[in-house]
């Protein structure tokens, strides 16, 4: 057998001739390496007629799924904080409304219509009149309402702004306003004292979360029962925010240049002449007058539904002279517990209308007051203010079905 190596293609060959069976090395090494060229051809071919598409289809199917969980998790969150509430067309209100059939209520911003969404879910549908928010001022104070979440305010769904037609969506209140349990007016039967204290404190906790539990801290300025709504269980959501004022946590103060609310419910402060700037301890000074409303209420209604009470103006200082000098509130038929509550509900009433806004406890000290015990929370010094005030300066409201956003709203600089 001879081998020699040659020189073939540029490159060495080892080549080896067998005499005895007449083939050569050569020829298996070639035929080896041809075939493994063409396997190695044929991965090739495979792999980018094959592999490559795939793995380009498996990576923008990745890529796709990872963009999709990220916009969903925006969604959730726009969601969730209603940066961008649902908007409406004016023909979506319409078909909501039934062509605006069911009429709950109209006052001097516009009027209230019960809704249905396409899923059942029960809306009132409040139409402005005479807006003056331009389109921008509209979706900005929408947004900031919008973003407010929480189990003791009444929460806005949506909104629509299309040309003439301004509307503001809201959760349907089936109870309507804690007025209509606490006014002899009104023939359904008053609530327990343990119920109003209940309402009381879910009260008092959704006002504290507007002064300090959202973005901003938002300053109500017409607490009374009207604008207290209750759900299907009856748990009270703060409504109407026509008159509110939005402005910088990090401010004590904000700058109005006119006195707004309700009479009876109004600060002292907001009817001075030097008028330039009001806190949250406002809307505490409500809150109280809002308290002794609900006391002064149940306390004169009885099986007859005749009445005989001091006027609420005058309540004040006629349930502290009565308790300052170890009296009561003229309560009859009720039990231990039930005078506790009602003392309870006078005395933090008391605080939250003291004369100076500087005297009155946050809402949050309000809060823990109505959680302890009587014997902890005494009577405040006599400073109350209760004055005579002309009726004709009444500063009109809208009524407790109404919720809207105030056309008359100012804003500081």
């Amino acid at each position: 057998m001879l081998c020699v190596w040659m020189m073939l293609l540029g490159g060495l060959i080892f080549h080896c001739f067998c005499s005895a069976a007449g083939f050569t090395v050569s020829k298996l090494v070639t035929l080896i390496i041809g075939a493994i060229w063409d396997i190695l051809l044929g991965i090739n071919l495979i792999a980018r007629f094959i592999f490559a598409p795939l793995f380009i289809i498996g990576f923008l199917i990745c890529k796709y799924m990872t963009t999709q969980r990220n916009d969903n998790k925006e969604v959730i969150e726009l969601s969730q904080q209603n940066l961008v509430p649902r908007r409406y067309s004016f023909a979506d209100l319409v078909a909501i409304t039934d062509h605006f059939k069911d009429k709950l209520g109209e006052g001097g911003y516009g009027t209230v219509y019960k809704g249905q969404l396409r899923g059942g879910c029960f809306v009132a549908v409040k139409m402005l009149v005479n807006s003056k928010f331009n389109e921008e001022d509209f979706t900005n104070e929408v947004s900031i309402i919008a973003r407010i979440h929480h189990a003791n305010v009444v929460q806005l769904l949506g909104f629509c702004s299309e040309g003439s037609h301004r509307a503001l969506i809201y959760e349907y209140m089936p109870n309507g306003s804690l007025d209509n349990y606490i006014s002899s007016a009104v023939e359904l039967q008053p609530f327990s004292w343990e119920k109003l204290l209940q309402i009381a404190l879910g009260t008092a906790r959704g006002i504290e979360h507007l002064h300090g539990g959202c973005h901003v801290s938002i300053l109500h300025f017409d607490i009374k029962p009207q604008n207290i709504l209750l759900d299907q269980t009856f748990i009270p959501k703060v409504a109407d925010f026509g008159l509110a004022r939005f402005f910088p946590k990090d401010h004590d103060f904000v700058s109005i240049s006119n006195a707004r609310g309700t009479m009876g419910y109004i600060a002292p402060e907001l009817l001075s002449r030097n008028l330039k700037a009001v806190s949250c301890k406002s809307d505490v000074y409500s809150y109280g007058m809002l308290l002794l409303e609900m006391v002064r209420a149940r306390r004169i209604i009885n099986p007859k539904g005749t009445c005989s009470s001091p006027s609420l103006m005058y309540f004040p200082s006629w349930i502290y002279e009565n308790l300052n000098e170890g009296g009561d509130i003229g309560l009859e038929n009720v039990s231990e517990l039930d005078a506790v509550i009602a003392r309870m509900l006078c005395v933090v009433g008391l605080w939250c209308v003291q004369k100076k806004a500087l005297d009155r406890p946050s809402m949050t000290r309000v809060v823990e007051m109505l959680y302890s015990n009587i014997d902890s929370v005494q009577l405040p010094p006599n400073s109350l203010s209760f004055h005579h005030h002309d009726s004709s300066k009444l500063l009109e409201s809208d009524s407790s079905t109404e919720l809207l956003i105030s056309e008359t709203v100012e804003r500081s600089s």
